[in-house]
């Protein structure tokens, strides 16, 4: 079947052929355990690598990165041999980034981790959440937010034109005015979105908010450290009086209690 399958090398891979085998060996593992019809549901595979720059060459030869069919090309092939119900409209996207996401299982002995996007039919949640402004000038000082509500987008100004031509509103905007804290908040900085399967708001980072451009990071009440967002496709779960850092100094805090009269 494959040869690729048949011993895990207990040494970091030193060449094309054994990283992108590694590679292939975790993906087809972590498919395997969606066997049993829930293979239907995933929506994506998303690969993140955090190599050393003198690797970087290495991890790109070994994903393809110019022709990225041909990766996923091998992950399909994988699933047919080994029965994993994919759905035709599965994605891949490999992603290089500075540092792995945590909600991104990791894989042994490589700078890599794999996240796997699934969509599965629920029963419909409701929620009623608050954004404040704690620092910086947004439009208003307070937004309403809800389940309801749909893609909920963070920004600089009301309404921008993003790289391909398109146009986009941000609910929760912060004017180009000379406020220092709105000076480092990207156009497309960053959503909100409801996600019904587990009842809660997630906050996203968008193409402005990873880096080398802007940022974004999270620091909630029971934990100092904040939490760097390096992916626009993984979000964090809001917490209640999360605070929500954009750029260097602009801070909203989320709540899902309302201001008290």
């Amino acid at each position: 079947m494959f040869d690729l399958f048949k011993s895990s090398e207990e040494n970091r891979p030193q060449d094309v052929k054994g990283l992108r085998d590694a590679l292939l060996r975790f993906i087809k593992d972590e498919l395997q355990k969606v066997e049993g019809g829930e293979g239907r549901h995933i929506k994506g595979l998303y690969l993140f690598i955090a190599c050393a720059q003198d690797e970087n060459h290495i991890y790109e030869s070994a994903v393809y990165v110019e022709e990225t069919d041909l990766l996923k090309n091998e992950i399909q092939k994988i699933a047919d041999d080994f029965a994993i119900d994919l759905p035709d409209t599965w994605t891949l996207e490999t992603t290089f980034v500075e540092e792995l996401p945590p909600e991104a299982k990791k894989i042994t002995d490589l700078d890599a981790a794999l996240f796997i996007k699934t969509l599965k039919q629920t029963i419909e949640k409701s929620a009623t959440a608050y954004i404040r402004i704690l620092n910086g000038q947004a439009e208003k000082e307070e937004y309403v937010i809800t389940s309801s509500t749909g893609r909920i987008n963070i920004g600089r100004d009301k309404k921008v034109q993003d790289d391909d031509g398109f146009f986009r509103i941000n609910m929760i905007a912060f004017p180009q005015d000379d406020n220092e804290s709105n000076k480092y908040i990207s156009r497309q900085h960053a959503h909100i979105d409801w996600n019904n399967d587990g009842g809660f708001f997630m906050l996203y980072a968008d193409e402005g908010g990873i880096p080398p451009r802007n940022k974004i990071k999270v620091r909630s009440v029971i934990d100092e450290n904040p939490v760097k967002l390096n992916s626009t496709q993984i979000g964090h779960v809001l917490r209640e009086a999360d605070q929500i850092i954009l750029g260097e100094s602009a801070v909203l805090e989320f709540s899902y209690l309302p201001t008290e009269v």
